[in-house]
């Protein structure tokens, strides 16, 4: 049996980009983000998204120094690790996908320490789509545990 690899697939920028659908929680429009202050950059800010505080993050921020620009295709995608949920902003939230196995090539870059989240890329037809492991992703972040501190503390006072 060949193994196939369910992920959803998302857009940052001109870029295709896939997370494994086990850490997708959902998929939500981008509203009702609170500002919080001294908090890295690529932090837009807090958002409640289902009775539960979670901070929202600007994927294009992290993958390109630049920040998104909301469209209507804007969407925020809601995922889930052992070290943290979050929501992710991306320019737009494409489909679910299954990529065989043998469609995946591993990443010769994987050794570079900035992008160690990119596990794989697909290459499917005319489209080549990275793969991105949410749990490396979010340890690679910096001052993500001020963070994991700060939604520790937000909770506690709910």
């Amino acid at each position: 049996m060949e193994e196939i690899n369910k992920v959803v697939v998302f857009q940052v920028g001109n870029e295709e980009y896939a997370i494994p659908i086990q850490f997708v929680m959902s998929i939500e429009k981008v509203e009702g983000v609170t500002p919080i202050p001294h908090l890295p950059n690529y932090v837009k800010g807090i958002m409640k998204v289902r009775g539960e505080l979670i901070p929202i993050i600007d994927f294009e921020s992290i993958l390109y120094n630049r920040s998104f620009v909301a469209t209507e295709l804007t969407k925020m995608i809601v995922i889930q690790t052992d070290l943290l949920s979050i929501g992710v902003i991306v320019s737009d939230a494409k489909e679910i996908i299954d990529i065989p196995a043998d469609k995946l090539k591993q990443l010769g870059l994987i050794a570079y320490q900035r992008t160690t989240y990119f596990t794989g890329v697909a290459n499917l037809d005319s489209r080549v789509i990275t793969l991105i492991d949410p749990s490396i992703l979010i340890q690679s972040l910096d001052g993500i545990r001020e963070i994991q501190e700060f939604m520790k503390t937000q909770k506690e006072t709910i």
